[in-house]
């Protein structure tokens, strides 16, 4: 058992009894705020001078039911069933006896409530334990005193006090009134990970009966008496903004209320790194109904111009960034020549070892291949929505969001009201993806309810969603391996950049495998909008050089995974450099295991491909079978290896790896969004492709290395690598290689 502290200097819980009576109330916090927070102070809380150094809360009620608060928007990624797993597991209670309530916006009791960067579980991992431990804790002091006995001598189980040379036992619910008297312990012992009994279980999803019949949970759900519905009218291609509008038809139509022209931002506002939007001057109909107000926008006579050139300087992470977007109308054929031709000139360095211009100087042949990708839309399946209620003091805000406080922070700012009247509520989000990182739908709603004086909830179309922009951005990279006359490898260079980002990470496998290693970027403007995407820039530069590999591997007569594992063990023995991110053990770690699980070594005769990656702090490999079916690929088997530290829930997380893979196939093998004069192509699903039902591998086995490693990424990492196990084996199976992603887009594609 390991012993922790569980205050900072002085402070002290949140205890007090609660009104339901008689619970115990515990709260926590990374902030080490000492304000009072009002919904306390409402439930009659006394407050301490300082807040617990955690992130959470729970509440034991007199009947032993334990209420646990998860803080982290969910996104589908079951944090709001994982995160609670790990205060019951050191509180020492029975599941069966805990409620999950989805946690509001609340900066004075947690922080980074955020769903991004695979991190929640990770972040959580010790707040949330301590929080459970010292609650334990405390309900053993006061069964002690009690009973009169050493709380040395107190053991619980599922939520159970007992002492055995009484004989006496007491539930949670018993204690929990005098527990909330009592100092807060200055440590506490968490549970050896051997002595685990709910991480590491399966627990199913905590709203999964909620969603299957079909109650509300989402954003788009929301209702609220007197609540107006809104739909904005945007330009139709980025590089053009709205000069006019004629709304006399549309005023005639049943059921609206208004019209209006609004400014998300404001040309003096101070801009976030969330605060990414398209178009933030857009017109506006309100009404009554959807339907009433997507008939009312077609009324609308609206008159579009050129947009000027924007630059703005942005704040966040401690930096500030310059966003530029230059004047015109863009199309995908300038962008694949414009990346082509700037890929071989203006390029910055990122990283060198060795002397790579000369080994590629002596090398007897050079392997040169080039990638791309174009951009693509998160396409969530529930389109952006917000609810809204502004009056002049208090800002009321319900809907889905990612990145809750930073919203609360452009509210505040766009609005001009203090933060403690912001009030933001978090649903469940039918999908992210990255998508609802940037809130500017969040602040549209804000100033539509404040213009209209009521309470609105704005709504999206889907094809309002598709063409608003914060998409993936294009990509394209150039490999090239330089081999002596005995085909070793002496050389390695990579030239990868984007519009308008760079998806280059220098410091990754093979870096520090490589005696000789070259790494340069560049990037290129655009008007076009763009954010993260499920696992931001590792989601094309991961197939590409995975791709690249198994080539070179071919090229120099070795089997895909002795090549990689080659690399691995100088990187692991003799490494170069030292910055390199990654831990080669681990890494070689999952290979040999996908290598065992898929049977690769006697499975000889299947078109099959590997592929293995590392971000996010974790580690997965794959491995993929497929036939050509009617002149169509076939997906078959997926085997997949991952390395994420402890798995806190099994089930959840094999589902989250499982959807992981089906939506790198997708997107490799099909999806594309293109422009013309500004325009996107595709506007909904009719001409934007997805991955369909019967497309989906047929089977997919997940292994997690079994590992004493706190926790790492799972949302993320299992999605990036899968593009190059496809293409790797639509290799082996077509005996052509895929360099432009959509695969099934593109001309290379021979049945």
């Amino acid at each position: 058992m390991s012993t922790t502290k569980t205050t900072l200097g002085r402070r002290s819980f949140l205890k007090n009894v609660s009104l339901a009576g008689g619970g115990l109330v515990i709260g926590f916090s990374w902030l080490a705020s000492c304000k009072e927070a009002p919904e306390a102070k409402a439930m009659g809380i006394e407050m301490p001078k300082e807040w617990f150094e955690l992130n959470g809360f729970l509440k034991i009620g007199d009947n032993g039911i334990v209420t646990i608060m998860s803080p982290n928007p969910e996104i589908g990624q079951n944090v709001k069933t994982s995160m609670p797993m790990l205060v019951a597991e050191e509180l020492d209670i029975d599941w069966a006896n805990v409620i999950v309530e989805q946690a509001p916006l609340n900066t004075d009791i947690f922080t980074r409530q955020v769903a991004g960067g695979s991190q929640s579980i990770r972040a959580s991992w010790e707040p949330m334990r301590k929080a459970g431990a010292t609650a334990r804790q405390m309900l053993k002091q006061a069964a002690a005193d009690t009973w009169e006995v050493p709380v040395s001598e107190i053991k619980t189980k599922e939520g159970v006090l007992i002492h055995e040379a009484s004989g006496k036992k007491a539930s949670y619910g018993e204690m929990a009134s005098k527990a909330a008297t009592l100092e807060v312990p200055e440590e506490v012992v968490l549970k050896e990970k051997a002595n685990f009994s709910i991480i590491g279980t399966s627990k199913k999803n905590v709203d999964g009966k909620k969603i299957v019949t079909g109650q509300p949970l989402y954003g788009i759900d929301t209702q609220r008496e007197g609540m107006k519905i809104a739909m904005i009218v945007q330009p139709p291609a980025f590089g053009m903004q709205l000069k006019s509008i004629d709304d006399t038809e549309a005023k005639k139509m049943p059921g609206i209320t208004n019209v209006l022209v609004i400014d998300a931002y404001v040309d003096d506002q101070k801009i976030g790194f969330f605060d990414q939007a398209a178009f933030p001057k857009m017109a506006v109909v309100v009404g009554d109904t959807t339907w009433q107000v997507m008939q009312a926008k077609k009324a609308l006579n609206v008159t579009w111009e050129m947009a000027p050139e924007y630059a703005k300087e942005i704040s966040a992470f401690g930096r500030t960034f310059n966003v530029k977007r230059p004047v015109g109308l863009e199309n995908t054929n300038d962008h694949i020549k414009a990346m082509q031709q700037v890929n071989s000139q203006k390029i910055t360095l990122a990283r060198k070892d060795g002397n790579p211009e000369k080994a590629f100087k002596n090398a007897d042949r050079v392997i040169e291949r080039s990638y791309s990708c174009p951009f693509l839309a998160h396409n969530t399946m529930e389109p952006m929505n917000f609810f809204a209620n502004v009056t002049n003091d208090k800002a009321e805000l319900m809907g889905p969001i990612q990145t809750p406080e930073a919203m609360e922070h452009s509210i505040s700012e766009r609005l001009d009201m203090p933060l403690e009247n912001i009030d933001i509520k978090m649903t469940r989000m039918g999908g992210g993806f990255g998508r609802r990182l940037y809130g500017h739908f969040l602040v549209e709603a804000a100033v539509i309810s404040k213009e209209i004086g009521a309470p609105v909830k704005l709504q999206y179309s889907r094809e309002d969603d598709m063409t608003n922009g914060v998409y993936r951005p294009a990509y394209y990279a150039t490999y090239k391996a330089a081999l002596d006359v005995n085909n070793n490898l002496i050389g390695f260079h990579v030239i990868a950049g984007g519009i308008p980002e760079s998806p280059l990470a220098a410091n990754r496998f093979p870096a520090g495998a490589i005696d000789n290693y070259l790494a340069e970027t560049w990037s290129i403007d655009s008007n076009i909008t763009t954010g993260a995407f499920r696992a931001p820039r590792s989601n094309f530069i991961a197939g590409a050089e995975q791709s690249f590999l198994d080539e070179l591997a071919e090229e120099m007569g070795k089997d895909p995974f002795d090549l990689r594992l080659e690399l691995l063990e100088k990187a692991k023995n003799n490494p170069v450099g030292e910055n390199n991110d990654y831990d080669a053990a681990r890494y070689a770690g999952v290979l040999e295991l996908v290598r065992k699980t898929s049977n690769w070594d006697s499975d000889t005769s299947k078109n099959r491909g590997v592929s293995a990656y590392f971000c996010h702090n974790s580690y997965v490999a794959q491995v993929l079978d497929l036939e050509i079916e009617n002149n169509q690929p076939k997906i078959k088997d997926v085997y997949c290896a991952v390395d994420c530290g402890i798995v806190v829930n099994p089930d959840a997380a094999t589902n989250l790896v499982e959807g992981g893979i089906v939506d790198g196939i997708g997107h490799a093998m099909y999806s594309s969004l293109t422009f013309k004069d500004g325009k996107p192509d595709q506007k909904n699903f009719d001409t934007y492709r997805l991955i369909r039902h019967n497309e989906a591998p047929e089977n997919i086995k997940v292994d997690f290395v079994q590992s004493d490693t706190d926790p790492t990424g799972l949302g993320e990492p299992p999605f990036p690598p899968i593009m190059g196990a496809v293409a790797n084996a639509l290799y082996k199976a077509t005996g052509t290689r895929h360099y432009h992603q959509p695969f099934m887009g593109s001309q290379e594609f021979k049945g």
